[in-house]
């Protein structure tokens, strides 16, 4: 664990090093996405899947999955890997599998010994539970009419001009078992890296965190997209591009506490862009930098501000059982997130060169809990 000294240290230099963010669309970005179609190989007709992601200045990474893409069919072998290539002329060549794959205008072209052999075609996909309506009885959390359910530091939450919720928001509301629906926007950062590239993350009772980033194509580890942070990968990384919506779906369990004692793990089971990734995941603990410490009452909704531009719609909260309410009436003492960003630096991401230089995850340095200030007031 770092220091508090070298954290203030660090937070500062990551404020100097900062750059303005991309969130709009470039030609890197229309090339960018995801391809699938079918290649003929030995008299055969297989599926392929291929994922291109934007790297910045025309280069990309490509990767290929037999069988088609995470979650349409890819048959979970080790999927083929082909880094930092450059285009030209708008024109990208990937070679892979003793075949070259040319992309441009929305198609991938498979050849082999210079003859066509397969298509892909570049396709977004939907989540098929995205837009999908609150049960009867659910505590809607926010439909883009207002932020009147969220806080932050005590303070409104922000929203935008088009009714989507901004990053670093708390839920007023307290909530013990539920199911919760969300669905989230990752911003279009091609020159930014690992943790500065679309960070946030959504914290159930504000202990347990999903994480949110953009690693579209990455292996999917448990500090990605998708992952229980510090505690389990997911079992596909199911992350789409940036600037699609998608949705995590969850259905969370409360820990269990006896005399002031934990006495039964909290669980989840989660499904990113309606997969399945986590099934009855046991949370020993809190995941890391969450605002609240385990404990027997209920908690808020989390979702994390790390200095990107995510956004967030549709969320609801459901009961599990009907014998059930969703909310909790039990209140809670809350324990807000501190050493955030400020307002100018969170338009900003993070300088990668720098950021690659830092042997640390960033949420230590960004986002503490509220111990940590205690000990910069020497309490």
């Amino acid at each position: 664990m770092p220091t508090f000294k070298l954290i203030c240290v660090l937070s500062c230099l990551l404020a100097l090093t900062c750059v303005q963010p991309l969130i709009g669309q470039d030609a890197d970005y229309k090339m960018q996405g995801e391809y699938s179609g079918s290649v003929s190989a030995d008299g055969e007709e297989l599926k392929f899947g291929l994922q291109v992601i934007a790297l910045g200045e025309g280069s990309f990474t490509g990767v290929g999955y037999r069988g088609g893409l995470p979650g349409d069919g890819w048959d979970m072998s080790d999927p083929k890997r082909v880094e930092n290539v450059k285009a030209v002329d708008g024109k990208l060549s990937l070679t892979a599998w003793d075949a070259t794959v040319q992309i441009g205008d929305g198609v991938a072209t498979v050849l082999a010994d210079g003859q066509a052999i397969g298509k892909l075609m570049r396709l977004e996909r939907k989540s098929p539970t995205l837009g999908e309506k609150p049960p009867k009885g659910a505590v809607v959390l926010f439909d883009g009419s207002s932020v009147d359910g969220w806080e932050h530091k005590g303070k409104p939450a922000n929203m935008t001009e088009d009714g989507l919720l901004k990053q670093g928001a708390q839920s007023k509301k307290t909530f013990g078992d539920h199911k919760l629906h969300i669905e989230f926007l990752l911003p279009y950062m091609p020159k930014a890296r690992g943790q500065g590239r679309g960070n946030s993350g959504l914290y159930l009772q504000g202990r347990y965190e999903v994480q949110m980033l953009d690693s579209f194509g990455l292996t999917g580890e448990n500090n990605e997209c998708g992952g229980i942070y510090s505690i389990k990968k997911p079992d596909e990384n199911m992350c789409l591009p940036p600037m699609q919506w998608q949705t995590y779906d969850v259905e969370f369990h409360a820990a269990k506490f006896a005399e002031g004692k934990k006495v039964k793990d909290a669980w989840m089971t989660v499904a990113h862009n309606g997969v399945v990734i986590h099934e009855k995941v046991k949370l020993p603990k809190k995941t890391t930098a969450a605002p609240n410490n385990e404990g027997p009452g209920p908690g808020f909704i989390y979702l994390q501000n790390h200095g990107n531009e995510v956004r967030y719609r549709n969320i609801w909260v459901d009961k599990l059982d009907s014998k059930d309410a969703a909310e909790s009436k039990v209140d809670e003492s809350k324990q807000d997130c501190v050493l955030e960003l400020s307002g100018e630096q969170e338009t900003r991401q993070s300088n990668e060169t720098f950021k690659a230089k830092i042997e640390m995850d960033m949420n230590y340095v960004l986002y503490l809990p509220a111990e940590y200030e205690k000990k910069k007031s020497g309490l």
